[in-house]
């Protein structure tokens, strides 16, 4: 089972909103997931990014992969170097 760290889409049309959710990897983006982990709003100005590090640190050390963009998103949020 290959986890993955991604984001979940929420939102009306034309003003996306995501969540931060560890996934198993064979699941649709916006299908069924193990737990959320936080949220992202690059609608407000400057993007929302609320992170719970504990657990983004917990997955991280059991061997999730996150996506390039929520990797990006955990640099902004100092739980990654």
């Amino acid at each position: 089972m290959a986890v993955k760290i991604r984001l979940r889409r929420m939102g009306a049309k034309k003003a996306p909103f995501y969540r931060v959710v560890v996934a198993d990897s064979r699941y649709p983006r916006d299908g069924r997931f193990i737990e959320e982990i936080g949220y992202y709003d690059p609608m407000k100005d400057p993007a929302d990014i609320k992170i719970d590090a504990e657990k983004a640190q917990k997955w991280l050390n059991n061997g999730a992969q996150p996506t390039d963009t929520v990797k990006a998103l955990l640099k902004k949020s100092d739980i990654i170097k």
